[in-house]
């Protein structure tokens, strides 16, 4: 008797840790995601990316902003994996970097430089872009 009752509540409790152990993934997903809605609201431009994709940031620095964008380096955080986890449920896309102007989601690299290139990206910072001579 005493064995049968140790193997139930044994089962017991490793269902009890298995569940809660997807609730805390699911809540870790939810902190993430507030976290990357707090960052997009606090800065006018974030990039969240990786300290080896200097595509995007690059962008950037051609247009000589007064205030640097804030970047978050993924691959420098412990929680970044989670971070890029949430960022995919929000724009759709697991790929960094992904770049937000003013609180909306402009896109990865390439719909940066795209937008760099069509004069939106300096139309959405409201600054002047210097013409080529």
């Amino acid at each position: 008797m005493a064995a049968l009752l140790g193997r139930r509540f044994g089962m017991a409790a490793a269902a009890l840790i298995a569940l809660a152990a997807l609730g805390s993934a699911a809540s870790g997903t939810a902190s993430k995601s507030s976290f990357v809605k707090s960052t997009v609201k606090a800065h006018d431009v974030v990039i969240f990316s990786k300290s080896y994709c200097p595509r995007a940031k690059a962008v950037f620095k051609e247009l000589e902003l007064k205030k640097e964008p804030y970047v978050v380096e993924l691959d420098q955080r412990e929680d970044g994996w989670e971070i890029q986890d949430a960022l995919s449920d929000m724009v759709g896309r697991r790929t960094v970097p992904q770049v937000f102007v003013h609180g909306k989601h402009l896109g990865g690299s390439d719909d940066t430089v795209e937008a760099y290139e069509s004069g939106k990206l300096a139309k959405l910072l409201n600054i002047d872009v210097k013409e080529d001579l």
